[in-house]
């Protein structure tokens, strides 16, 4: 069975992703893989094709703010970037699923609706939290404006419309039990898998 495990920035998806990896699920990372699939060297002749090559600081590591600032201002270059670095994460996640055969697999990506990935997965599991709340904890673990991480937010489709889309809703506004919700979900799925 593979969830789909999603939230927008700031939401805690990382630490929900942690606990059910702690409870045994295979987590998918698709930031982390994304990260890596940048120093491809076909990926990285195309990003730099598409943003310059301002886009990497040095052979292996990447401009973010440069490349934050081309993107989040720029919707066709976002999803000129996407249309790059997804179909590669994918070809990633596909070889991570047959290693993981027979495990309840956790697919954590912040653009899971976005990509249209949620298409491919059994139940999504969203997680949610307060946009203050959200922009807090962005500033403080990125250091990040709150114009910047307001960009963000707009980028990815609003709560209230992954809402509607998700099997499953974790919150996250540190006045419930983020394990307890997890937990449930966890055994629910766990006793249709």
């Amino acid at each position: 069975m593979i969830i789909g495990l999603t939230g927008g920035i700031g939401s805690g998806k990382s630490v929900v992703a942690r606990l059910f990896e702690i409870l045994g699920c295979a987590v998918f990372n698709s930031d982390d893989a994304a990260k890596l699939v940048y120093f491809n060297a076909e990926i990285k002749n195309r990003v730099i094709e598409l943003l310059g090559n301002e886009s990497y600081t040095t052979e292996n590591l990447l401009n973010k703010p440069y490349i934050s600032s081309k993107i989040f201002s720029d919707i066709s270059l976002l999803n000129s970037l996407n249309g790059i670095i997804h179909p590669a994460v994918k070809i990633q996640f596909e070889k991570f699923a047959s290693e993981n055969a027979g495990k309840i697999i956790v697919k954590e990506s912040a653009l899971l609706f976005e990509a249209n990935i949620d298409k491919a997965m059994d139940k999504i599991v969203l997680v949610v939290a307060e946009d203050e709340i959200r922009i807090n904890r962005v500033a403080t673990r990125d250091g990040l404006s709150r114009e910047d991480i307001l960009k963000k937010m707009k980028s990815q489709l609003p709560q209230e419309d992954k809402k509607k889309l998700a099997d499953y809703i974790v919150y996250n506004n540190e006045t419930e039990f983020v394990i307890t919700q997890v937990l449930g979900i966890y055994n629910e799925i766990k006793a249709h898998a």
